[in-house]
């Protein structure tokens, strides 16, 4: 696993989880201005997950690391994006480009920490499309 360095988010929380994980998948960007990204092409997509908190579950976790690989990797593993139900080719706001990629991880890995006793919350998620592109996606609101 590499090395990497996030930005980082300051918050007043106890515990900070990082979790780390890639995916293959491809999409297009149907808009006429996307230039060659208009055309299905594929990215080995790195992601970091940040998630804070100040209380620990019944087994001593803020989170379990695996649950938040799952949420994602199995939904977007060798998919095509556009076909899932959180994108769309008739909204801008719903084109899974990077911006719009990390912010449905966010969504759907917050939509799951609401359903914990703990009340962990995801402070950014981080993604990597290219060695030289990536985006950090992080909510208006977090809380603390």
């Amino acid at each position: 696993m590499m090395q990497q360095i996030y930005p980082v988010s300051p918050h007043s929380y106890a515990y900070e989880l990082n979790k780390d994980f890639h995916f293959a998948a491809a999409h297009y960007i149907p808009h006429e201005d996307a230039g060659k990204c208009k055309v299905t092409h594929g990215h080995t997509y790195f992601t970091n997950i940040t998630i804070v908190g100040d209380d620990l579950d019944d087994t001593g976790f803020l989170v379990n690391f695996k649950a938040i690989k799952d949420l994602i990797h199995k939904r977007f593993d060798h998919e095509i994006l556009n076909k899932d139900a959180a994108f769309s080719d008739d909204d801008a706001t719903f084109f899974p480009t990077t911006e719009v990629v990390a912010r449905t991880i966010y969504e759907i890995v917050q939509d799951y920490l609401h359903t914990l006793s703990n009340q962990p919350v995801c402070l950014q998620v981080y993604l990597r499309e290219t060695p030289t592109s990536y985006c950090i996606y992080r909510p208006k609101e977090v809380g603390k």
